[in-house]
């Protein structure tokens, strides 16, 4: 079975969307099969050519339960749900798919305030630092704020995401050929810590009991021989997640 993950929160400009494009195109350098869903209705989908991540439109909630069950459907895929900002009432409906439940936030207090409420609102969400300072004395800075408004939900902070301008290339309608480096080595950075997560939450959730077969890891290395016939290819899947 697929895992879902869903980028939201309450404060606007934390970056989910960057967030959402940067994680699927991590997963696609790892291996990883993902789709990357758009729910935001002031967005206009992006082209899907020359991506590592198939890309899903979800504007409407029929349309999300259709590609949320297909992709449930397709085993060790992940699906990324871009979940935008100031809604409350639709972080609470795609928050009820997901098997993991990230809250970005960036190094001010306001983001802070907000997040700390998300982080009660949702007690099995992670928080993750987004477009945080390279500067080391802004760093300290970021430390500081957290130390004094997030220090009792340390346990569930992520690793921070620095901030990278050329992750805004991963929103252009049609990417671009190639990608810088630095991108792509902070893509994947954040893909390996979130399939971290992801697998602590299967060993703890899906341990095998008695006669029962083990969790899968998310990076499959494909059907067996027997199933390889009868299973859809990787592209015929990609295309039933975009037209869902």
């Amino acid at each position: 079975m697929s895992q879902i993950i869903c980028i939201i929160g309450n404060k606007g400009g934390t970056g989910k969307t960057t967030l959402s494009h940067m994680l699927c195109q991590g997963f696609g350098l790892l291996g990883q099969r993902s789709a990357c869903i758009l729910t935001d209705v002031e967005r206009e989908p992006l082209l899907p050519d020359g991506r590592r991540y198939v890309l899903a439109d979800a504007r409407n909630p029929d349309a999300m339960h259709k590609v949320i069950a297909k992709l449930r459907s397709m085993p060790n895929w992940v699906g990324v749900i871009d979940g935008g900002g100031n809604r409350s009432e639709m972080d609470k409906l795609i928050s009820s798919y997901a098997d993991l439940i990230l809250l970005p936030f960036r190094d001010s207090h306001e983001d802070m305030r907000t997040v700390r409420k998300d982080l009660a609102s949702f007690p099995q969400a992670y928080a993750l630092p987004a477009q945080w300072p390279s500067n080391a004395w802004q760093r300290d800075a970021a430390e500081r704020n957290i130390t004094q408004l997030l220090d009792p939900y340390r346990s569930r902070l992520l690793q921070p995401t620095a901030s990278l301008s050329a992750s805004k290339m991963l929103l252009q309608r049609q990417i671009p050929d190639s990608l810088p480096t630095p991108l792509g080595n902070a893509c994947r950075a954040l893909a390996r810590q979130v399939m971290a997560v992801l697998e602590q939450h299967q060993a703890a959730d899906l341990r095998p009991q008695a006669g029962t077969q083990p969790a899968v890891r998310l990076v499959s290395s494909g059907p067996t021989p027997e199933a390889a016939e009868a299973a859809p290819t990787e592209s015929q899947q990609a295309r039933q997640v975009a037209n869902a």
